[in-house]
């Protein structure tokens, strides 16, 4: 009994070793912490100013954080006559819808034709694809209004000339995806064949069900990049302020109109346009992970 109530004792001992926490991991969740609240302030900061009221308090840039009196003013102001915010965040979510579905179709038959196909000039492709990826997509668009004021697709033709633009060239950001393909084993599509499968059945009825992760990643990337998109939407808007997206319409009016009367319309603005992905994160986080992963085996 001695013996095993000392077994008993000593084994208690080890796991209180195991489950004691070390210094290092308490200095790394502290700093772990503080670097949370730091990224978290600006956004805390952006939403409760949003509920501040600009017809009780002043309705610019502050220094302070709390509102004095919390109201729904400038959610109100958004969604009034006074404001396009509507048609723009309209524009903002054709343009990122259009272009996801796009962009994943291309991409998906890009990647599994250069996965599981073996033809001439296909390493030489790829591999200008890669150089060409090098270069950031800003230096094209001269070059590119000029073509798309060519078709009429600048100004009052923007949303579909962004789509356009948001499609094209998507082929070349196929990396992840074939990477993906990569993975599953090529014996899947040999039975198929032997069994008289074509191509297009065995990419429809085997390979997309089993590439869920990466659709939606392709999905999820594709529809943030015309969401958050400024640089070239205001190029090709170019003052035009019916086809301007959130950020375009957002920037001009801390710009061109009052800055410090639009500020919490600006902040208000600003939370609408990151509810969706936010929510979309939050629903795919788990395929979007695994997408990653996946994709990033082999390529």
């Amino acid at each position: 009994m001695a013996n095993k109530a000392k077994q008993s004792a000593k084994a208690a001992g080890i796991e209180m070793n195991k489950t004691r926490i070390k210094p290092g991991h308490v200095v790394a969740y502290i700093v772990l912490v503080l670097i949370s609240i730091i990224w978290l302030l600006p956004f805390v900061g952006i939403v409760l100013q949003s509920f501040r009221s600009f017809t009780l308090e002043y309705g610019g840039m502050v220094d302070y954080l709390l509102p004095k009196t919390f109201s729904l003013d400038s959610y109100t102001w958004l969604f009034s006559g006074d404001s396009q915010f509507v048609k723009w965040y309209a524009n903002t979510v054709t343009i990122a819808f259009f272009v996801a579905i796009g962009q994943t179709c291309m991409v998906l038959m890009v990647s599994y034709a250069l996965s599981r196909m073996r033809f001439r000039g296909r390493t030489l492709w790829m591999r200008i694809c890669l150089i060409l990826g090098m270069f950031p997509g800003f230096l094209t668009m001269i070059c590119l209004y000029f073509l798309l004021k060519q078709f009429g697709l600048t100004q009052a033709g923007a949303i579909p000339g962004l789509i356009l633009v948001g499609v094209a060239s998507s082929g070349m950001g196929y990396y992840v995806c074939k990477g993906f393909f990569d993975t599953i084993p090529k014996s899947l599509d040999e039975a198929a064949r032997i069994d008289g499968a074509s191509r297009a059945r065995i990419f429809f009825t085997m390979i997309i069900p089993l590439a869920k992760p990466m659709i939606i990643y392709t999905a999820l990337t594709a529809f943030m990049s015309p969401w958050n998109d400024y640089i070239f939407a205001s190029y090709i808007a170019f003052g035009y302020s019916d086809s301007y997206n959130v950020a375009v319409a957002l920037y001009r009016w801390v710009n061109t109109n009052d800055y410090q009367g639009y500020f919490t319309r600006f902040c208000a603005g600003g939370v609408l346009i990151a509810i969706p992905v936010t929510i979309l994160f939050l629903c795919l986080q788990k395929y979007y992970v695994e997408g990653v992963t996946g994709g990033a085996v082999k390529g």
